[in-house]
């Protein structure tokens, strides 16, 4: 790729390490960030939002967060769920050395920070969770939830907040005319400008979605 973008493999702007403070799984933690990772600066809104609004993670299994970038999801999602596995997977070198080092730094043992091809292909999800990075570009977005979303375990749910300028209701069609079958897209909230979608995989018999926690 040739510009420095929060999704190139190895950023090459100036590292720049920096603290931030912010408030995760009713915690109050200090986190490091970095030049070069998506919203170094603060806790974006649309991640904000999509925490605000998915329910509490299954207490087992393994969970994905989908383009972690420093971890803020994959922090909360290791808080709430100490007995599951967080996979914290992101094609950017640093933010997976920045999600290690917020893991370690607060105890957290349950995250393995990895690039997607270091994810066992045998592994299934209990949940997905995911602020993706909308400006890859359509093709590679949609290759990467072709990718993952086939991954959920049955009577599984995968969370993705979007905003609504940059597509949100067209993912939300794409999603329901690519995975018609054995699953359900439905919006789950709204707020601040996002949506938040979910993909449900039914099992057999089909189930039903989770209730959202407001």
């Amino acid at each position: 790729m040739g510009s420095d973008h929060y999704f190139s493999a190895s950023p090459s702007s100036p590292e720049q390490l920096r603290r931030l403070r912010v408030a995760l799984a009713g915690r109050d933690l200090e986190v490091t960030t970095a030049g070069g990772v998506f919203s170094p600066d603060r806790l974006d809104a649309g991640t904000s939002v999509l925490l605000a609004n998915t329910p509490p993670p299954p207490a087992g299994g393994d969970l994905l967060d989908l383009g972690c970038g420093w971890g803020p999801i994959s922090l909360t999602l290791a808080m709430d769920a100490p007995h599951a596995t967080v996979w914290a997977v992101d094609v950017n070198e640093r933010a997976l050395d920045l999600v290690r080092r917020n893991a370690e730094r607060h105890g957290l043992q349950n995250i393995n920070a990895v690039r997607p091809e270091d994810v066992p292909d045998d592994v299934v999800f209990r949940t997905i969770r995911s602020n993706p990075p909308i400006r890859v570009g359509k093709n590679e977005l949609h290759g990467m939830l072709e990718h993952w979303i086939p991954r959920l375990a049955e009577r599984s749910d995968g969370w993705f907040v979007v905003q609504r300028n940059l597509g949100s209701d067209s993912l939300q069609r794409w999603l329901a005319t690519t995975f018609p079958d054995g699953f359900g897209v439905t919006r789950a909230a709204t707020g601040r400008g996002y949506r938040v979608l979910r993909v449900r995989r039914h099992g057999s018999p089909p189930s039903g979605p989770i209730d959202v926690v407001s």
